[in-house]
């Protein structure tokens, strides 16, 4: 599936007008970030340096290049710690200039969406994540054809036109 050399960094920092990120998990592979927090640890908001990553940096570039950058995340309810932690740590990514929104699993069931998580560049070339039961990352994917690329977008619309932003969604 993969015909050219695609990377995540080289196709967020060509794209033009949009990246958009469709995320279906509960848990996510552990890191060291989400350790601390389990253990108590809060990022201080105030201190940009301590939680300002080369990613946020990539998403602010983007953005002020006049590409519009989305994040939707599809949730199981009451969240794992995970999901919550992720939450937490998301005004990191609203701060980068990212738009992030939430929906609750119990409100998909007449929505088709895909089975992997995804980004689609410029609804020209989707990368597709796989993971283990476990939330650990396996790699990626990548591809052009028009019709897997339309496929998911299509998908991404319709859960991103359902899901609540960000600032409004309040964990259960």
């Amino acid at each position: 599936m993969q015909p050219k050399a695609w990377t995540f960094d080289d196709l967020l920092a060509g794209a033009t007008t949009s990246a958009v990120h469709l995320e279906m998990r509960d848990v996510y592979y552990s890191n060291p970030r989400f350790e601390e927090w389990r253990n108590g640890a809060l990022v201080d908001w105030d201190n940009r340096g301590s939680w300002w990553r080369p990613f946020h940096q990539d998403i602010a570039d983007a953005v002020a290049r006049g590409v519009t950058v989305r994040r939707a995340r599809v949730i199981s309810e009451p969240v794992t710690e995970y999901i919550r932690w992720e939450h937490y740590v998301t005004e990191a990514n609203v701060r980068a200039g990212e738009q992030v929104r939430w929906l609750p699993r119990e409100q998909t069931a007449d929505l088709l969406m895909p089975g992997r998580d995804f980004w689609v560049f410029d609804n020209q070339v989707i990368r597709l994540g796989s993971f283990a039961g476990n939330g650990d990352f396996l790699g990626d994917d990548y591809s052009d054809d028009p019709a897997l690329v339309e496929l998911n977008a299509a998908a991404f619309e319709r859960v991103w036109e359902r899901a609540i932003p960000h600032q409004d969604y309040k964990i259960k």
